[in-house]
């Protein structure tokens, strides 16, 4: 009988392969690069195949790896269905994501969870920064992933996103010599940074779109009606940063941060495979 594949090895390789990135997986696994590409060096060799493709800047599957890839992810789904059937239900936490965060890509990111452990039910509330903080420190969320806020403490710095004044190409951003701003509620962090940034720089601008997330803003955004003040990762399809052009202030660097009080180790990791996609996407 032949000695059986390492699981751990198995799920590095399924994660490599969703996150297209070592580090991002070694994060997801709570563990290092190091321990990671280890790992995968021994599965090539249990298989006698080279499954990943590695360059300076680039992570893919080889030939071999795209053929084994859905095999890998059965036997991984395999050995939950297996752990499901003695485990006293399913794992479950609640996690607060913020609007600006989640992006549009958000249903891979899901996806990529779900592969990882398809028996872990996720709660995700979308809402702002603020709102998360408040409710996770009330206890009502075991995590939250939020921008940092200024009265925020704790936590750790998953990501630095950059910020930019995005607009539809050909839009007219002014009415006269007054800017045309889309915003979020009053709520949004983003929103008193952005118009601060205006004000102490003097320039003139006008509130003709208030949005209550992301997508609303954004298809304000492209309507042409206005720019807005937007992380890069979430800007609408086919708007651009017109913040040089238009000689407007420079934006800050926005601080992600993870905030968690979860003790079980499977859903400490499920919550660690979601932050790591979030990266990635």
């Amino acid at each position: 009988m032949e000695r059986p594949l390492d699981l751990d090895a198995v799920q590095a390789f399924v994660l490599v392969a969703d996150l297209q990135s070592f580090t991002r997986a070694a994060e997801a696994l709570d563990s290092t690069q190091s321990a990671v590409s280890l790992k995968l060096k021994k599965l090539e060799q249990r298989l006698a195949r080279r499954l990943m493709e590695r360059t300076p800047r680039l992570v893919r599957l080889s030939a071999d790896g795209q053929a084994f890839l859905p095999a890998a992810r059965e036997l991984l789904a395999a050995h939950e269905r297996a752990l499901g059937k003695l485990a006293q239900g399913a794992a479950r936490f609640s996690v607060g994501i913020s609007d600006h965060v989640a992006g549009s890509g958000f249903a891979k990111v899901l996806a990529q969870v779900n592969g990882y452990d398809p028996g872990v039910v996720i709660e995700a509330r979308i809402a702002s920064s603020r709102e998360l903080m408040q409710q996770y420190e009330r206890g009502e969320l075991d995590a939250a992933i939020v921008r940092r806020e200024p009265q925020d403490v704790g936590g750790e710095l998953l990501m630095e996103e950059r910020l930019g004044w995005f607009a539809a190409p050909q839009s007219n951003c002014w009415s006269g010599d007054v800017l045309r701003v889309a915003t979020f509620s009053s709520s949004c962090r983003i929103r008193e940074l952005s118009i601060s940034r205006l004000d102490d720089a003097g320039i003139p601008w006008v509130e003709v779109f208030v949005g209550g997330g992301i997508q609303a803003v954004g298809a304000a955004v492209t309507a042409g009606l206005a720019m807005s003040a937007l992380l890069y990762r979430t800007a609408p399809a086919g708007a651009i940063d017109v913040g040089a052009q238009l000689g407007l202030p420079l934006l800050p660097l926005a601080q992600v941060m993870l905030h968690s009080r979860l003790k079980q180790a499977r859903t400490r990791e499920a919550l660690r495979t979601l932050a790591a996609a979030l990266k990635a996407a």
